[in-house]
């Protein structure tokens, strides 16, 4: 059987901010993202297996990404650990979905966070082959795995 790619779409609306930064980007802005998941392997072969010809299940792989990521994600507001802490306490008492995080929440940094918590649930026999994450319609970051071996 053939190596087969495998790509699963999702989409999230997510507000952040970037701390310290010189530009616009350091205001709490939001965006729709649009979120690409491509994992790679061979399908399936067992004859007796009802998942006989797939690599995984495509609502397999979208159960994991949702739990893993899109559910907290979702309609959030993610910052930097190192951001105001009087403004992190009062958004924390304010409201319900404040992800903080140990780094710089910028497309790049994102997508290699995402990677660890998806390449920690894929099950053995699926890898993660890229991620693609859009903040806009023109503008996207890219993870492959094959450049971070």
């Amino acid at each position: 059987m053939a190596t087969i790619r495998l790509t699963k779409v999702f989409n999230f609306a997510m507000a952040h901010a970037l701390h310290n930064y010189d530009g616009l980007c350091k205001n709490i802005h939001g965006h729709s993202y649009h979120f690409e998941v491509t994992v790679v392997g061979r399908p399936n072969e067992d004859k007796s297996s009802p998942k006989k010809g797939m690599l995984i299940d495509f609502s397999v792989l979208k159960k994991l990404i949702n739990r893993e990521l899109i559910d907290s994600l979702d309609h959030s507001l993610m910052l930097s650990q190192e951001s105001d802490q009087a403004l992190i306490k009062s958004l924390q008492k304010n409201y319900e979905k404040i992800i903080l995080v140990p780094f710089q929440p910028t497309t790049e940094n994102m997508l290699s966070y995402f990677a660890e918590k998806i390449k920690a649930v894929l099950p053995p026999d699926v890898q993660l082959f890229s991620l693609k994450l859009k903040e806009t319609d023109n503008s996207f970051a890219e993870w492959f795995a094959s450049d971070n071996q």
